[in-house]
């Protein structure tokens, strides 16, 4: 299976990705540790390093999909080409595709979680609360199925509310 996750940065996907691939036992691609290693390889920022770490995720994520293992890739996915991305993917291996959004319901939580948070990605600058606004205001609408978790309910309850989920898709 294909679990992609979708939401605005701080909203706590990544939370719930990591803690997915631990009770899933399933490796997680993360695509900001993919950009920021981009950055320290020398690739400049002012290349498209964003559609290229999820072009790079695409293909790790087709590496285990190919083992015939479940795979979460860790992405805002705000746009429907990034979405489409996971579509075709999930198409070529033959495996079901699940998209977890994450939303943060309370807006000053999200902005408090984004401005403490510390990933320790190396060379990876979180962005700014007003980056963040922006993004939701770009935010592509969904066409198709997904889970909507919101990080206000907790991690625990989020992660069983997705694991029962996913266990309806596999059938």
């Amino acid at each position: 299976m294909l679990i992609a996750m979708a939401g605005l940065p701080g909203a706590g996907k990544s939370s719930v990705a990591d803690a997915l691939g631990r009770r899933l036992a399933a490796p997680v691609v993360a695509v900001d540790p993919i950009e920021a290693a981009m950055w320290r390889a020398g690739v400049a920022r002012s290349q498209p390093t964003g559609l290229a770490a999820y072009v790079v995720a695409e293909a790790v994520a087709g590496g285990v999909l190919a083992l015939g293992q479940t795979v979460v890739v860790d992405a805002v996915n705000a746009a429907e080409e990034a979405r489409g991305q996971w579509r075709s993917l999930a198409d070529r291996h033959g495996v079901p595709l699940v998209f977890v959004e994450v939303v943060c319901s309370d807006p000053a939580l999200h902005r408090r979680r984004l401005e403490s948070r510390s990933r320790d990605i190396d060379g990876f600058e979180e962005p700014t609360w007003e980056a963040v606004r922006r993004r939701r205001e770009e935010f592509a609408p969904w066409t198709g199925d997904r889970l909507v978790l919101d990080s206000v309910i907790g991690l625990a309850s989020n992660v069983t509310t997705a694991l029962e989920f996913l266990a309806e898709a596999a059938h």
